[in-house]
């Protein structure tokens, strides 16, 4: 994993520690665990940032970083990963929910004459709710396991393939 780089931009937790803002939060913002660059809380950053980015709520940023003190993940990369769903693919990805929740829910389709405005949108809320929310739950699940495999599959290859660099 690229380490060096990722350390780059991490804050100081030193500096964290002496901001009073955050001394509400006592010991637990110093857990090592939120700050190391290890592949578990790494990849446990991946799961929790990916899930929380399907969840169509505002304070996705807060949800993530309760989620990181809870599972003891990299807190900087949790947060961070939330600005996947930022206002520009907030459409295509609710979008796509939305189409993935009426595929496993089986349900119809909305009338092709439906309008893209406020008004619309509103009113078909209780038909196109259900559907949306489920797929954005099944979506986060998914998006949340192959952040968390992918993530620890890819750092054993990398640290293997620097190993077998040292070797030669």
């Amino acid at each position: 994993m690229p380490k060096k780089l990722l350390k780059k931009y991490m804050p100081d937790p030193q500096k964290l520690k002496q901001q009073k803002s955050l001394q509400f939060l006592g010991d637990r913002l110093h857990e090592p665990n939120l700050w190391h660059l290890n592949r578990r809380s790494v990849s446990l950053a991946f799961a929790v940032g990916l899930f929380v980015a399907w969840i169509p709520t505002f304070g996705q940023m807060a949800i993530a970083a309760v989620m990181a003190f809870y599972f003891r993940a990299n807190l900087p990369i949790s947060v961070a990963l939330v600005w996947i769903s930022n206002p520009l693919t907030m459409p295509p990805m609710f979008y796509f929910a939305y189409y993935i929740g009426l595929l496993l829910l089986g349900g119809d389709t909305p009338d092709s004459g439906f309008e893209f405005n406020i008004e619309s949108i509103l009113s078909s809320l209780s038909e196109i709710g259900g559907s949306f929310l489920f797929g954005c739950l099944v979506l986060g699940i998914v998006s949340s396991l192959i952040g968390y495999f992918g993530i620890r599959l890819y750092w054993k290859y990398y640290v293997s393939k620097q190993w077998n660099m040292r070797n030669r």
